[in-house]
């Protein structure tokens, strides 16, 4: 973790690596029950989720977004990746880690009281949909974090209402970060988002030629109030979709 952080840019003390440590062992010791991931081997873990998740940081820096004092949501956080690594390296982050999955949001809290991560942390077992209709979760983010949640036509949906003008939305996407793109224009424009841009993730080890990117698609305008629409909808139906 140490030397992959240090390639990042991150230095980590002492008690973050303690707290990355930590975090290990809890997410294998509560991984069947919750089912959290299929990657628990170690070094798998430190590459795949803990340095993937830290990677987002200097692409940010980057594009001219600070995690410093910012405000943040992660939607379906499951096991906590991209948020928690992320609040480890930074302790001046706040994050909302929303989540539907009840085994899972408990793992979450469990979680973040055993790192001494709270209040920074806060877990919301809640829809996406639902969550973003509360009145201290909508248009109050300056970020929005999602991995693996959906198509940008349906994240866009999802994550768009909680970030104020201003906020940027980060997910990482494979290969076909450039077709979902294409395909979500008419839901940005609708949502108020910008133009998205995709971004190259720094390399880490063990990946291959088809390593992630980044999506960043920054609020210019408020989200009109009748988005996000009801639980399920806007996974069935995307914005801009036929039917």
């Amino acid at each position: 973790m140490r030397e992959g952080a240090a390639a990042l840019g991150i230095a980590l003390t002492e008690k973050q690596r303690g707290a990355f440590a930590r975090y290990y062992a809890l997410l294998v010791e509560e991984n069947e029950s919750a089912g959290l991931t299929t990657v628990v081997e170690p070094s798998a873990v430190q590459g795949r989720h803990f340095l993937e998740s830290l990677a987002l940081a200097p692409v940010l820096a980057r594009a001219g977004v600070s995690l410093e004092g910012a405000s943040a949501v992660d939607l379906g956080s499951g096991a906590g990746f991209p948020g928690v690594p992320l609040a480890i390296a930074t302790p001046t982050l706040r994050i909302a880690l929303v989540e539907s999955h009840g085994r899972r949001a408990g793992f979450l809290l469990r979680l973040v009281n055993d790192l001494g991560l709270h209040p920074r942390l806060r877990v919301v077992n809640a829809r996406a949909e639902d969550a973003a209709r509360l009145p201290e979760e909508r248009e109050q983010h300056d970020i929005a974090f999602a991995r693996a949640l959906a198509p940008l036509p349906v994240l866009a949906e999802l994550a768009l209402p909680f970030l104020r003008v201003g906020g940027v939305l980060a997910t990482i996407k494979g290969s076909r970060a450039r077709e979902e793109i294409a395909s979500a224009e008419l839901a940005l424009r609708e949502l108020g988002g910008g133009a998205a841009e995709v971004l190259a993730l720094p390399a880490l080890p063990g990946e291959g030629a088809s390593a992630p990117s980044v999506v960043l698609v920054r609020k210019e305008r408020p989200t009109p109030a009748r988005y996000p629409r009801r639980a399920g909808i806007p996974r069935r139906r995307p914005l801009g979709s036929r039917g």
